[in-house]
């Protein structure tokens, strides 16, 4: 099985980032957890590499849990791939969205109703859907802090 860590990014005046992934898909950003590393660090990494939002301007809010789902096929010669994809709630006030991986060409923030839509996937469609009460509830909660 295949361990995959990632993050949703909530920005409470642009909404949620969402990545384009290979020209052909889109998706949260996230990746493989590399060997010895966190599932969280990993998110942090992901979301870095594939928005351009430097880790500085990001704050952790909370776990979301994990889903399972199988790799998207490009073409019939790919493999089926298990994966176990554990996402993590950030929040920032960055606005600029700037990808340096360049199999991530295009990050995009979205308005939180409309991601669901244009996630490719229906387990990341269906998991992103779930999380919108909690994601909904940070992004209160945070708000009233800043007053």
């Amino acid at each position: 099985m295949i361990h995959i860590a990632g993050g949703v990014v909530y920005n409470p005046t642009h909404g949620v980032a969402v990545v384009n992934q290979n020209n052909n898909s889109w998706s949260l950003p996230k990746g493989h957890v590399e060997h010895g590393e966190e599932p969280k660090d990993t998110a942090i990494r992901e979301i870095w590499e594939e928005t351009g939002i430097p880790i500085e301007k990001l704050d952790f809010i909370a776990p979301l849990g994990f889903y399972e789902r199988m790799r998207i096929k490009l073409n019939h010669d790919d493999p089926d791939e298990l994966r176990t994809i554990t996402m993590y709630l950030f929040r920032t006030e960055h606005e600029v969205l700037n990808p340096h991986d360049s199999t991530n060409p295009e990050a995009r923030w979205v308005p939180i109703h409309e991601v669901s839509a244009l996630l490719t996937h229906p387990k990341d469609r269906e998991f992103f859907t779930k999380s919108i009460p909690t994601i909904e509830k940070y992004a209160a909660r945070t708000s009233d802090n800043e007053r």
